[in-house]
């Protein structure tokens, strides 16, 4: 697990997901220095994904030559505040990370930021500022200004990701900014996923530096997958931690099943194939209506406002309706029953969600 974390996007899920994992593998870490230690590492992974929260944590344990240990660790937290329809959106992540060797010193780092989120539909933008700070064993910690801009996009109905994010931050009296994009595949089903980034420091106090990775994921049964990476990571000053390449291989446990065929077609004979929702116009705004028997509540939650719920208006005969301002084009979106049930309405078109899920589709003419 390399000291660099890019936080370009994160995927909003349309109802609370968790995923726990372990991993067993091998690995080599070429340092710039030149050493190439080889290690075994044990590697847990957590998440939980809603709309408006991430939590995810992750850890390795590594057996390096000579009977040395090392341990790596990181939590991170994404809160949102709910918002209303077409307006930008309060958020705040926080993480800590930290490093150990049998042989060596340990190391941690912890940063906290805040930041405004301005959704569009599939695509997105963030901007925001705070503080990260490091400290290693026997020596005075540091604390420096960052800045963050990142910007998304969403292609193929989610199946793709693209991130691109921008982070300016003051170290030791002098500026570096960290430059990362990352292209992240996943049709929600079959075997393969895959991602990579490219990233590049550009400092003329520390000098410039640019480095790139690849990983990639094959699911073997619903609960278990061959992994895979290579590439090389950028320093970490405020733990000490070196410039340096990898490349790991292993499997991976999952407490999720995968689907890993598509969803069969439809029968001769079956229902007509379903198609988006076609949302009416009243005046200004796009009025939609769902029949839910026996509902208490039902809200509305899509990607033009963060996956927030909204909730609709019950005109009786169990018909809920909502009305907003949607701009012409396609969206995405699910319904929440009674405050605890996510479910996509029946007749309408869905696609996978990236996560495993499905979410309906919208379309605004």
């Amino acid at each position: 697990m390399g000291p660099v974390f890019f936080l370009a996007t994160l995927p909003l899920a349309a109802h609370a997901q968790s995923e726990t994992s372990l991993g067993l593998g091998v690995g080599t870490v070429r340092y710039s220095g030149g050493s190439t230690p080889s290690a075994a590492s044990l590697s847990p992974a957590a998440q939980l994904l809603s709309p408006s929260f991430f939590l995810g944590a992750t850890g390795t344990l590594s057996a390096l030559p000579n009977g040395v240990w090392a341990a790596q660790g990181r939590g991170d937290v994404w809160a949102a505040v709910p918002r209303a329809s077409g307006g930008p959106q309060l958020a705040a992540s926080v993480g800590a990370s930290g490093s150990s060797r049998s042989d060596g010193v340990a190391a941690a780092g912890v940063y906290a930021i805040g930041e405004v989120v301005v959704p569009a539909g599939s695509n997105g933008a963030a901007f925001g500022a705070g503080y990260v700070s490091g400290a290693i064993e026997r020596q005075s910690g540091v604390t420096s200004l960052r800045v963050r801009a990142r910007v998304w996009s969403r292609l193929g109905g989610g199946a793709t990701q693209l991130g691109l994010s921008v982070e300016p931050t003051r170290f030791l009296g002098a500026w570096y900014t960290d430059l990362a994009a990352s292209v992240t595949t996943d049709r929600g089903w079959g075997p393969l996923t895959g991602s990579a980034w490219v990233a590049a420091r550009v400092s003329g106090a520390y000098g410039s530096k640019a480095a790139a990775s690849a990983a990639l994921q094959y699911f073997i049964a619903p609960k278990i997958s061959l992994e895979a990476g290579v590439g090389s990571y950028l320093s970490d000053p405020f733990q000490g931690l070196p410039r340096a390449g990898f490349l790991t291989a292993g499997v991976r446990l999952h407490t999720t099943a995968r689907r890993l065929v598509p969803p069969p077609p439809p029968a001769p004979g079956a229902a007509p194939r379903l198609t988006p929702l076609i949302a009416a116009r009243r005046g200004d705004s796009v009025v939609v209506r769902f029949r839910m028997e026996g509902a208490r509540s039902v809200a509305i939650a899509g990607d033009w406002n963060s996956w927030q719920p909204m909730r609709l208006q019950a005109l009786g005969r169990d018909i809920w309706e909502a009305a907003f301002l949607l701009a012409p084009g396609t969206y995405h979106f699910n319904l929440l029953v009674d405050g605890t049930d996510w479910v996509v309405p029946g007749g309408v078109a869905s696609v996978p969600d990236g996560m495993g899920g499905l979410v309906a589709v919208l379309t605004v003419l």
